[in-house]
């Protein structure tokens, strides 16, 4: 959680389970994916955590009651990564189906990036929310711009040779890391340097 006290695991029972990092013990279980839950993500305020699964869905969970707010759905294949923007206005997931979405946390969707030609593995925000990186099994990461009304795709980067498996911005967002099946991790200015 951005407080550090707690901690969410997503797991293949099926479940995200809370845990109270100071005692280490389960404060809760939140149930209501019908498959792996690959990717837990803390909303910025800390009283939202959402969760990607390869049921093809997004769920909106409240943290203090541990109930489902709802369901995101669109993908049409399993979810693999999950990302608030830094104010908790905008979702991003990444999925099999090879699509980014991007969502309010009412679950309404605010568009679909498509140009990777293979799964999306990894979304994650710049700190100021203008931009969105994307890791794919195409070898890729993409650039998207977000600034304006519409989202652009602003470049790829090219040079891993197997799946980018993740991606991280540092805390200003002048530095992009990308990690792959390659054994490398990179990095890159977001013009792709």
């Amino acid at each position: 959680s951005p407080d550090g006290e707690f901690v969410a695991s997503a797991s293949g029972d099926e479940t995200v389970k809370i845990w109270k990092l100071a005692t280490m013990e389960e404060v809760g279980t939140l149930k209501g994916h019908s498959d792996y839950v690959n990717c837990v993500a803390w909303s910025p305020d800390g009283e939202f955590v959402a969760s990607a699964s390869s049921d093809k869905t997004v769920k909106i969970w409240r943290t203090k009651t541990m109930e489902e707010m709802g369901t995101l759905k669109g993908h049409s294949g399993w979810v693999f990564s999950v990302a608030w923007n830094h104010d908790g206005s905008l979702l991003a997931s990444g999925s099999w189906d090879g699509t980014v979405r991007l969502w309010t946390p009412d679950g309404q969707e605010k568009g679909t990036l498509r140009g990777h030609s293979g799964y999306v593995s990894s979304v994650a925000f710049s700190p100021d929310g203008k931009t969105l990186a994307s890791a794919s099994s195409d070898k890729t990461v993409k650039i998207w711009d977000l600034s304006g009304g519409t989202p652009v795709e602003k470049g790829t980067l090219k040079g891993h040779s197997d799946t980018v498996g993740s991606v991280a911005w540092n805390h200003d967002g002048s530095l992009l890391a990308s990690g792959s099946s390659d054994k490398t991790v990179r990095l890159w200015t977001p013009d792709g340097q």
